[in-house]
């Protein structure tokens, strides 16, 4: 061994846990604390509440464009949810897919969108509502 080398630990990475701060979103409060398939709820909530690009404090793989697709005609705005909502959700390594698309319109120009997020706790059944 020389005296310029050392030797090192190397430690394998570790799976980063669920455990978060829950937002009460009624309250407007944190209160407590969530974990599994509630924080995966709650992460779902904030990824697509969340608008990409616009923030400084998230990267640029976090959030959703969603709300890019207004002013398209409703069959195209109903292509670009499905993919838009899947990459942004997809981003987070506990989820594994984003399927089961349906769209109810609202209104001429607004419609609700319901689908399953398949994280590693289970699955979620989830919707948004999308002004085209």
């Amino acid at each position: 061994m020389t005296p310029y080398s050392a030797e090192y630990e190397t430690e394998t990475a570790r799976e980063q846990t669920t455990r978060t701060y829950h937002a009460d979103f009624e309250r407007c409060r944190i209160s407590g604390f969530v974990d599994g398939i509630k924080a995966m709820e709650q992460a779902v909530l904030l990824i697509l509440g969340t608008e990409r690009f616009k923030h400084v404090i998230y990267s640029w793989d976090y959030g959703s464009e969603v709300n890019s697709t207004l002013g398209e005609d409703l069959q195209l705005a109903m292509s670009e949810v499905k993919r838009f909502v899947a990459e942004a959700l997809e981003q987070d390594e506990r989820i594994s897919g984003v399927d089961g698309f349906e769209f109810t319109r609202i209104g001429r120009n607004t419609m609700n969108v319901s689908f399953t997020v398949h994280t590693m706790f289970g699955d979620l059944d989830e919707s948004i509502e999308v002004t085209a």
